[in-house]
């Protein structure tokens, strides 16, 4: 009985190794086009969500307030492309200057809280500088219904007195550089809530020009001052001296400043 041998069959070499190549091209190909990982084409969808947020964000507080929104954003602000949406949103920081998208983000958290609460418990920055501005008033009473403060005890200066009328006159003095520092900032946090340029991180700043404040007060009263000696007018000038240096310390800070700046190009 005959076995019928199996044909068998072959497959051209060359074929098979062009085959071969071909798929290793395509494949380079296609990762070659591909970005690397964990690195995206282009922003973020989260980042052109917050674009638009903030371009609405411009336009309803530019439409609340009044002022003139430039035109050309109409067809930037409906693209989704982020090179129109970065030039909208240069366009209407223009527009709605001084403010910021960040400072327009911040007031409408602000007003939209709670409609009971209070603006005092709303801004927890103007509640602590009502309360300093309170202590301040009351050191200031305090210590003028003392004896110890007095003209001639003011006229001393710091180097002339000591003890308790010393202590008493330095709290005198504070008090009043306080009161400048209070009246500053409460016109200024009035101001960027009117212009809503108000930011939630000025409480840090805030404080460091309470401390200014205070020191440039008493350096002014009593360095100015001690060219007045022998005035009978001398409580008169350390008290305005005071209250000019706690409400200008950033003004003073800035002319020291520039001395010493002077001073180092002569040396220079």
């Amino acid at each position: 009985m005959a076995t019928s041998n199996p044909t068998p069959t072959f497959t051209p070499t060359g074929s098979s190794k062009s085959k071969t190549s071909t798929t290793k091209t395509s494949s380079a190909n296609q990762t070659a086009n591909e970005p690397p990982k964990g690195i995206s084409k282009g922003v973020s969808d989260e980042t052109m969500i917050q674009f638009k947020n903030e371009l609405e964000n411009m336009l309803l507080y530019a439409m609340n307030s009044g002022k003139t929104i430039n035109t050309d954003v109409n067809s930037l602000i409906e693209s989704d492309k982020i090179s129109d949406l970065i030039n909208a949103h240069n366009i209407l920081i223009k527009n709605v200057a001084p403010a910021t998208p960040k400072s327009i983000a911040y007031l409408n958290i602000v007003s939209k809280g709670n409609n009971k609460k209070s603006l005092l418990t709303k801004l927890p920055i103007i509640r602590n500088l009502i309360i300093l501005a309170i202590i301040f008033l009351i050191l200031f009473i305090g210590t003028s219904l003392s004896d110890e403060v007095n003209t001639l005890s003011l006229s001393k200066g710091i180097l002339s007195n000591s003890g308790k009328s010393l202590l008493l006159n330095i709290l005198f003095l504070c008090a009043i550089s306080g009161l400048g520092v209070m009246f500053y900032l409460l016109r200024s946090i009035s101001e960027g809530i009117k212009n809503a340029t108000l930011l939630p991180e000025q409480t840090i700043y805030y404080t460091a020009l309470i401390i200014l404040g205070i020191i440039s007060g008493l350096i002014l009263s009593e360095i100015v001052s001690s060219y007045n000696v022998n005035q009978d007018l001398s409580i008169f000038n350390n008290a305005v001296l005071a209250l000019i240096g706690g409400f200008s310390s950033d003004a003073i800070f800035s002319i020291l400043q520039g001395i010493i700046n002077k001073i180092k190009s002569i040396f220079q």
